[in-house]
């Protein structure tokens, strides 16, 4: 049986005032709920002040990206040692922002994530088609293609990690996938590791993200593939964030 996880991913917004209330916010909600991980991804300078806010609670931090390096004349990176020292558990890897708009490649992802498991962190891989790649049916085309550029001809690499289905198209739009379109890709992604090893995919936790709230949440999170949600804009408001973590009460 796989737990479930919500996972906020606040991207490039707040402040300390707002990560000092939000977080206060959640810890009071969630408080003796417990049918899924709630993990809390803040921007870089917030990772200290939240990591002490929930300190003694279920709640568990991650970052939002991370070097591929381990050390160096790096200016403006972190590296996965940094993170772990500031109590992060798990770090995104390989957000479609980043392959957008930083241009990061197959490559440059699958160094980034080996980096963060060889250095005790869990990597959320994301992966996911954009519009015209789903237009062109190129969507199991592109996943594989993600999928297999980080773990190759072995899935080891994936004993300790997750991975976070993004359909480019509905993140921020307003859009998203039907749950049954979003557990045929999630179907899609078990299959391909478990072509691999049977034993990761069964166990590894696939996440939806794509402009979940607290209305579709309850309709993909039955799904017998999606193991929870990788969430954007809804994580920034406390209300919206617990109304999607308690529709993951199957």
């Amino acid at each position: 049986m796989r737990n479930l996880m919500v996972a906020g991913n606040w991207k490039m917004n707040g402040d300390s005032v707002m990560a000092s209330t939000l977080i206060d916010d959640i810890v009071v909600g969630f408080k003796g709920y417990d049918s899924c991980e709630l993990l809390i991804c803040p921007p870089f300078p917030l990772l200290s002040l939240v990591a002490n806010k929930i300190k003694g609670t279920s709640l568990l931090l991650g970052a939002q990206n991370l070097s591929e390096h381990k050390s160096g004349a790096y200016t403006g990176e972190i590296s996965a040692s940094m993170l772990e020292d500031m109590g992060c558990q798990y770090v995104i890897v390989g957000h479609s922002e980043r392959r957008a708009i930083m241009r990061e490649t197959n490559e440059m992802v699958a160094e980034k994530f080996h980096a963060a498991v060889n250095n005790g962190l869990i990597p959320i891989l994301c992966v996911g088609e954009t519009l015209e790649q789903k237009n062109q049916e190129q969507t199991t085309q592109i996943i594989e293609e993600q999928l297999k550029s980080v773990m190759g001809t072995n899935a080891d690499s994936m004993t300790n990690a997750i991975i976070a289905y993004e359909p480019v198209w509905a993140i921020g739009t307003g859009l998203t996938a039907t749950p049954e379109e979003a557990q045929h890709i999630h179907h899609f992604i078990r299959n391909t590791i478990s072509s691999i090893s049977q034993e990761i995919a069964d166990k590894i936790q696939i996440l939806y993200g794509g402009s979940v709230n607290g209305d579709n949440a309850k309709g993909l999170f039955s799904m017998p593939d999606i193991d929870g949600g990788l969430i954007g804009g809804a994580s920034l408001t406390a209300r919206d964030f617990l109304s999607i973590a308690k529709a993951t009460n199957k």
